[in-house]
């Protein structure tokens, strides 16, 4: 066992593969051969394949892929304990994943894609083929093949969780294993069948007293479908005709569908629903012919004179707003042939509606809307009440705490959440004649339970850090909490007071002096969820992509709202307009970047946190009042501070009754806080060459790694950044 650094691999052929790279020396100390497992020891557990790197870097450092350290739920320079471990061979695995992923892809093809995988229950799984070391009976070529048949260019984006293995434990995907979706609809084990990836089993209707915070979605609904399927001819005799279209929208997993199943059963009509995702995923006859099917078989029933609603799920799936396949045309033209037929009802459901085409709202075919909004903590506290009302609970279960640490999850979430809270229920109590779900048990699934809006990677985990744990630094605390905590903690005083909470702040200081580790820290206070942006990583060689990705990004956190939208290194993201030489692309991503900061629709419940050590090449307009409006300095670590430091670094290293790590700290002067963990880590390693059985570090250790971990901070940035918070300050 032994604790190394995290660093983000700079190999593409590592990425989303679930692959680690460890020195050859620490394969060597750990007895494992290339491409043996190992368990990774963070926030959370989780596992990986080991391969050997170049040998050019520290023995400190372990390279992970950005799927792995999210499995962490840990950042860069952050510690990780690696072990060895033994794998068995799955006899099933279930996973969950994106509706277009679980209507589209069949087990064999998940088989094919997880094969020589290592995986643990609640990690996240890409799609990608394990093709660095292929097991024997794996076929990575038509793996990549059906993939990209089902899904499209999309395929490598896609993102599964693992909900179930057997054996527990860590399991590899052999060619043996039975595969399936969680909900049991498909699974298969070699040999499999292969017909067309069918549609979803359709959520069973509720009781729309049942439909918690959707309430005014509820009567506007219901009041239309009665109009249209009970008195056409009052429109009639008001000049209007009884055709009705609707565009539902809202955030994946929010009940758009659920909504429309529920108030189509209490107004007594038929629902007759055609899953977008399943169908643009077919070959185009194929897709074709079963949109047609669909909105064929909705005309028939209208016509035997019973009302029927149209549900296109997903709708920007078949009919995307840009590029759209010529299918679009195809379905577009039926639905138009369609939607005057009486007792017809045309809805559709979308998370995106500035994706979908155009022509689909225009007036005739759709022309209403009804837009779903994110559950607030109220609405939350209820949709649990309702999902839990037939399990049987302990005493003293308090839901609405329970709800209070849950921002940002939809309704599917907490379907989520409460089918983990009966597994962890139900492996506490297996001897029990009465199992009953208790509060441990929701609190304990909040660990693998993430919500929707925050499955893909570039959500920053807290590590269940948070502000007492950040040593010193009082003032600047006390400034991160007012400007980022108090407007998300305490609406109703400003707006008592009549004053808009500031939109942002800005983070600024030499490197390696904490900055992310504050936002982590931050996030953990306020039990926020982060969105984190690192640089450029926005920017795209496509014109009007790296636009998109901002909307997008924004869109999201919002709808993960209340949120922290992180922008490290936002010097690079943001620099000052009209000094590229990038045909203006930077240009048009700070405006963007502005436009979405104080643009027409406003943002709640949204603060963002830029990060830089080079405040001076930020676009001016940034910073004024209305966006990143508070400026945060966070100076290099005074010998108390590095005290603390070290402290922490040293919490699970033993150290030789030689070392005073305050008298240390007095001569570190110029390390940044990087600097004195990387000291603690290089010392315990100087050990470890010494002896492998080495039981503690001792005073000689750190001095020896003191010759090897110089000082970074550079006094000349230091001292731009030390005048630069001087013509901040009033």
């Amino acid at each position: 066992m032994i604790t190394l650094t995290i660093r983000l691999s700079p190999s593409a052929l590592d990425t989303r593969r679930g692959v680690v790279r460890l020195h050859p020396e620490v394969l060597d100390a750990l007895g494992l051969r290339a491409w043996d497992a190992v368990r990774l020891t963070g926030t959370r557990e989780t596992a990986a394949l080991a391969a050997a790197s170049d040998g050019s870097h520290s023995p400190g450092f372990i390279y992970v892929d950005d799927i792995t350290m999210s499995n962490l739920g840990l950042t860069e320079d952050s510690e990780v304990v690696v072990a060895p471990v033994e794998v068995s061979t799955a006899r099933s695995v279930t996973v969950a994943g994106s509706r277009l992923a679980s209507a589209s892809l069949t087990p064999e093809t998940l088989r094919l894609a997880l094969m020589g995988k290592v995986l643990t229950v609640g990690d996240a799984v890409s799609l990608l083929p394990q093709d660095l070391a292929p097991p024997p009976g794996s076929d990575v070529s038509t793996a990549r093949r059906k993939l990209s048949l089902a899904i499209g260019m999309t395929w490598t984006n896609e993102l599964l969780t693992v909900t179930g293995v057997e054996p527990p434990g860590v399991v590899a995907v052999q060619p043996a294993t039975v595969v399936g979706w969680r909900g049991g609809e498909r699974t298969a084990a070699l040999p499999p069948a292969a017909p067309p990836a069918p549609a979803p089993q359709a959520e069973p209707a509720l009781a729309l007293p049942d439909l918690a915070g959707a309430k005014d979605a509820v009567r506007r609904l219901s009041e239309w479908f009665d109009l249209a399927f009970r008195r056409p001819e009052l429109l009639a005799q008001l000049g209007a005709k009884s055709r009705l279209g609707v565009l539902v929208s809202g955030p994946s997993g929010v009940g758009k569908a659920t909504l429309v199943r529920s108030v189509a059963a209490a107004v007594e009509a038929e629902v007759v629903e055609l899953v977008a995702p399943s169908a643009a995923a077919l070959e185009p006859a194929t897709a074709s012919q079963r949109a047609h099917d669909a909105i064929n078989s909705a005309v028939s029933t209208a016509r035997r004179g019973t009302a029927c609603v149209l549900l296109v799920s997903d709708v920007e799936a078949l009919l995307p707003a840009n590029n759209p396949p010529p299918l679009s045309t195809v379905v577009l033209d039926a639905l138009l042939a369609a939607i005057d037929t009486p007792k017809l009802a045309v809805v559709a459901t979308t998370s995106a509606a500035e994706s979908v085409h155009p022509k689909l709202r225009s007036p005739e075919l759709i022309d209403r809307e009804l837009s779903l909004p994110l559950p607030d903590g109220s609405v939350r506290a209820e949709l649990l009440r309702v999902l839990l009302r037939d399990a049987p609970l302990e005493d003293g279960i308090d839901l609405t705490a329970v709800a209070d640490r849950t921002p940002g999850f939809v309704a599917a979430d907490l379907v989520a959440l409460r089918r983990e809270a009966a597994v962890r229920a139900a492996l506490r109590q297996r001897d029990s004649d009465e199992p009953r779900i208790g509060q441990e048990d929701l609190i304990g699934a909040l660990e693998t339970v993430r919500p929707i809006s925050m499955s893909t990677s570039d959500n920053l985990a807290t590590g269940g850090l948070s502000l007492d744990d950040v040593g010193d630094m009082a003032e600047v605390k006390q400034s991160l909490t007012e400007a980022v905590l108090w407007p998300l903690q305490y609406p109703d005083s400003f707006a008592r007071l009549g004053v808009k909470p500031p939109r942002g702040v800005l983070l600024y200081g030499p490197p390696g002096c904490g900055k992310t580790f504050l936002v982590r820290a931050l996030a953990g206070t306020g039990r926020l969820n982060v969105l984190s942006v690192k640089g450029a990583e926005l920017l795209d060689k496509w014109v009007g992509e790296s636009e998109r990705a901002v909307r997008e990004l924004f869109r999201r956190a919002a709808e993960a709202a209340p949120a922290m939208l992180f922008l490290d290194e936002v010097d690079a993201l943001a620099p000052r307009r009209g000094q590229s030489s990038d045909s203006g692309v930077g240009d048009r991503v700070v405006a963007a970047l502005l436009t979405e900061l104080d643009g027409v629709e406003p943002l709640n419940e949204v603060v963002v946190v830029g990060a830089t050590n080079r405040p001076e090449l930020i676009d001016p307009a940034l910073l004024r009042p209305g966006r990143l409006e508070r400026l945060v300095y966070v100076p290099p670590p005074d010998a108390d501070a590095r005290t603390e430091i070290l402290k922490s670094a040293a919490k699970h290293t033993p150290l030789s009754d030689d070392v005073d790590l305050a008298a240390v700290a007095e001569e570190l002067e110029g390390y940044s806080a990087a600097d004195c963990a990387a000291l603690i880590r290089e010392a315990a390693l100087t050990a470890m060459r010494e002896s492998l059985s080495a039981a503690e570090v001792g005073l000689k250790h750190l001095n020896h790694a003191r010759e090897t971990v110089r000082p970074s901070l550079d006094p000349a940035q230091l001292a731009s950044l030390e005048a630069y918070a001087s013509s901040q300050r009033p």
